[in-house]
């Protein structure tokens, strides 16, 4: 006699399954890669979850809410710099998102640090597992979704998680894939995110070293996301709603987008601009700057 959806459930051993997963190494990808043509059920989320995401083949009507595009060009000169600071205090209180655009990091970093991540994600499996792992303290992890184990629901993606701080002392460590392309991203962001922490400094009415001073550039992370192909796209998601802890996340998109940010409208799609980077204002900072602007 065939099992009954409850006693299906009943006997499904979601722990297990995810041991086994995890065990294989294997990632999101290497189960693409073996064949299969159903996503295991830890991956599957609950019909709400999607339906609040609003994830179905009907197209959303067009938001009026709209993610800022914000030019850094002059910022160097007086009267440029008021205007940027003020465009970024509003589109931190307002929606905790904006693009940058003229940010001074050339085309070509950008495209070798999307290409040397792709490049470390399809490597073989025997590759990819010597940084196989579950800890996101220290050093370089690559991992399928962080939430494998204490979600309800994984998400389709691998990641490939670089600590750029005093707690990696051997850059050796990194893929040889990637290490240079990465090495090159982060000397150009570490100039990007003096420039961003004194613009926001300035725009919670501070002096412009503040944030610099309080060590909120002193710890660094690259994560570097891979989503493939997904027999049963309807069934999970890439990433699920979130918001990130800490200061600052500097975000590149490739051409295919697929960031959604959530306002009093629902969700909005950022669709991706050439050359512009996303800037996600972590919950560390965001509070500061809507308790701003309740003060104004």
């Amino acid at each position: 006699m065939p099992a009954t959806i409850a006693e299906s459930t009943y006997l499904y051993d979601r722990v297990k399954a995810v041991k086994q997963f995890d065990d294989s190494k294997m990632g999101v990808k290497g189960l693409v890669d073996s064949g299969i043509d159903s996503i295991p059920r830890f991956f599957i989320h609950a019909p709400e979850t999607l339906s609040d995401l609003k994830l179905t083949s009907h197209p959303r009507p067009e938001s009026k809410t709209q993610i800022p595009n914000i030019d850094l060009s002059g910022v160097d000169s007086p009267h440029h710099r008021l205007t940027i600071v003020n465009q970024i205090r509003r589109a931190s209180a307002d929606l905790g998102f904006f693009k940058i655009i003229n940010h001074g990091i050339p085309p070509q970093v950008l495209d070798r640090t999307i290409d040397s991540i792709r490049a470390f994600h399809e490597q073989p499996m025997e590759i990819k597992e010597r940084v196989y792992g579950r800890s996101t303290g220290t050093g370089v992890t690559f991992m399928p979704s962080l939430g494998l184990y204490n979600l309800k629901a994984a998400s389709w993606r691998d990641s490939l998680q670089v600590r750029l701080d005093s707690t990696v002392l051997d850059y050796s460590q990194i893929p040889e894939v990637c290490r240079d392309q990465l090495m090159e991203w982060d000397r150009d962001i570490q100039r990007l995110g003096e420039v961003l922490m004194g613009l926001l400094s300035e725009g919670l009415g501070l002096n412009s070293e503040r944030l610099k001073d309080m060590c909120c550039l002193k710890r660094r992370v690259i994560l570097g996301q891979y989503y493939p192909y997904c027999p049963q796209p309807d069934l999970t998601v890439w990433n699920a709603p979130h918001t990130d802890p800490g200061v600052l996340t500097v975000l590149q998109q490739d051409h295919i987008g697929g960031l959604q940010v959530k306002c009093s409208e629902g969700w909005v799609d950022s669709k991706p601009t050439l050359g512009a980077l996303v800037i996600n204002i972590g919950d560390l900072l965001r509070v500061n700057f809507i308790f701003n602007a309740t003060a104004y």
